[in-house]
């Protein structure tokens, strides 16, 4: 799918994946919630997300999602849900989810997903909201949510949801998905968790001195999938995961570079090149309406 399908009613959006360049825990809130830092990278790659309006006021999920998620769960869902009782709007939508991006895997898809629907039917249904209001509306769905609303690569702070824009240097990825899936209110449990971390600042990750991700020796120790995958990884350069999730990356500075790398990769390995981009590919398909 790919633009505007006029026989159908339905229009697509793309729901880019990011990825967190680095991550770190530098103190827990009174409410439970962990202070965080990194810097969030949209990617060319992602899931697409199919929007059609309904006129009888319905929310409905056109076929799967992810496995094992019903629709009523689906932050795709629950987003147009939202937006709806937000703004007030009389219609309804059909919702399709083209799944691309793993679950579980630190590349923010189902966060991209929510904010690729309240973007899309804010404008279909001409709801009105400008981009702050629905900045909001998406952190109620998750701290990941409002980065892919706003669409720029982003330093981030709170429980990630303070962005400031952030220029990044041209860059390609060689991703790797180990296919294992910890629920992260776990991982924030894990008493090997480094909640201390020093307070950084933007000029630290410009020196290239911010890499480190907290949740990495948590998952190499819980996971040996993730372990297995870093230390393959490892051969063509400097494994990192990304969020709390199992996704591993190797950054490059041209694609070439990292074509070569994925090829020096075992077969087996679930492994696939990526650009990273200076807006999110959603923010064009916005300004075609």
């Amino acid at each position: 799918m790919s633009g505007t399908d006029l026989n159908a009613g339905w229009s697509t959006w793309p729901a880019p994946a990011k990825l967190n360049l680095f991550l770190h825990i530098t103190g827990r809130r009174a409410d439970g919630y962990h202070q965080l830092q990194t810097v969030f990278r949209l990617l060319d790659w992602g899931d697409r997300i199919g929007l059609r309006v309904r006129e009888d006021g319905v929310i409905h999920r056109d076929g799967p999602s992810v496995a094992g998620v019903d629709a009523a769960d689906d932050l795709a869902v629950r987003a147009a849900v939202l937006l709806k009782n937000a703004a007030n709007v009389a219609q309804g939508a059909d919702i399709r989810v083209e799944k691309v991006i793993p679950a579980g895997g630190g590349f923010g898809g189902g966060s991209s997903d929510a904010a690729t629907v309240l973007v899309g039917l804010n404008t279909l249904w001409n709801a009105g909201l400008d981009v702050d209001a629905l900045a909001a509306l998406g952190l109620q769905l998750g701290a990941d949510v409002p980065v892919f609303v706003r669409g720029h690569n982003a330093w981030a702070e709170g429980v990630g949801e303070q962005l400031t824009a952030i220029a990044l240097a041209p860059a390609w990825f060689v991703l790797a998905d180990p296919g294992v899936h910890v629920p992260t209110p776990r991982l924030f449990a894990d008493p090997d968790l480094t909640r201390d971390a020093p307070v950084a600042k933007i000029a630290d990750f410009a020196s290239g001195s911010l890499l480190g991700n907290a949740f990495e020796p948590v998952l190499r120790r819980r996971e040996p999938a993730v372990e297995a995958v870093l230390a393959t990884l490892s051969s063509i350069g400097r494994a990192r995961l990304t969020g709390s999730g199992s996704g591993c990356f190797v950054e490059f500075a041209t694609r070439a570079a990292a074509e070569q790398g994925l090829a020096r990769l075992p077969k087996e390995l679930r492994a696939w090149v990526a650009a990273g981009v200076e807006r999110s590919p959603l923010l064009d398909v916005l300004e075609r309406y």
